[in-house]
């Protein structure tokens, strides 16, 4: 199993098991055995990883990886040879993991599309947003686009926008929330504003309508962090309307409201500027229209 690194400064053993939800000892005796490599060469658990470090994991008793092209429709709003720009639906898990390997918006893609090949598991994904949330996404074609994309994305040079509502109303037109982000450390599966084993998050925020009992947002991420924007927005109390896990309403089966709006970039072969922009599902419309009337 070959893994492409999508964070940095992470010791090697938490880095894996979080990626492939096994246990930390599990991938430590895996360390130990010399069954995980790190662009080639043996590294010790503590080992920091560096972003688009190749990790090679060789545990082929534990995991089959049998990734298969599967029909699907795709909004696809901007394509040429080196990547395209996807408008995602709420619902689809963006890249296959282990034990679930189907349905998911990488074997849609598969089916239609030449992908990168750097990353066996995620092809051609270069950046994720969570599986309720909608809204547009990168993808690129080949390997020259995936690393270029990569480091463009790291050094802020792609300027990502989302519409995001929230429970409460905010007094303050602007807002940016500096905060860092890690694993939540009294429950693995969420994300929290924590200052152990995190990493520097900053959002900002504007006001662009407010409800009785609601605020309408405009987000834009200079980090992007796992859960980033539905993270910070529960931080300072004003967590996404409709949220399962960070507000503690019950939600709908639509998930979280939450949108990610527009992307603009200069090409990475032609330095060309792209300029995309992504209307909001209709569940999210109507939402607002409720909310309006």
């Amino acid at each position: 199993m070959n893994i492409i690194a999508n964070d940095e400064n992470k010791r090697l053993d938490i880095y894996i098991s979080e990626e492939l939800n096994i246990s930390r000892s599990k991938v430590q005796k895996l360390i130990k055995d010399n069954r995980i490599l790190v662009g080639g060469i043996t590294r010790n658990a503590s080992y920091n990883i560096k972003l688009d470090d190749e990790i090679e994991v060789n545990d082929d008793l534990t995991f089959t990886i049998d990734i298969k092209p599967e029909k699907m429709d795709i909004d696809v709003l901007y394509e040429d040879d080196d990547l395209l720009i996807i408008n995602k639906e709420s619902g689809i898990v963006v890249h296959p993991a282990p034990g679930h390997y189907t349905n998911t918006l990488v074997n849609g893609l598969m089916y239609k599309f030449e992908l990168s090949s750097k990353d066996k598991i995620r092809p051609g994904i270069v950046h994720r947003i969570d599986k309720d949330t909608s809204g547009l996404l990168l993808v690129a074609k080949n390997d020259f686009t995936h690393e270029a994309l990569s480091e463009m994305i790291k050094d802020k040079k792609v300027k990502r926008t989302y519409l995001a509502l929230v429970d409460g109303v905010i007094m303050h037109d602007t807002g940016t929330i500096d905060a860092p982000i890690g694993r939540d450390p009294n429950n693995r599966q969420k994300m929290a504003v924590t200052e152990e084993n995190s990493k520097e998050a900053i959002t900002h925020f504007r006001v662009l309508k407010r409800f009785k009992n609601n605020t309408l947002l405009e987000c834009i991420l200079d980090t992007g962090r796992t859960h980033q924007i539905r993270v910070h927005l529960a931080y300072i109390n004003y967590p996404i309307t409709n949220d399962p896990v960070y507000n503690n309403k019950k939600a709908t089966s639509f998930g979280q409201m939450l949108h990610s709006k527009s992307l603009i970039l200069s090409h990475p072969r032609t330095n060309n500027e792209i300029s995309t922009e992504a209307e909001p599902p209709k569940e999210f419309n109507d939402v607002i229209n409720e909310l309006e009337q």
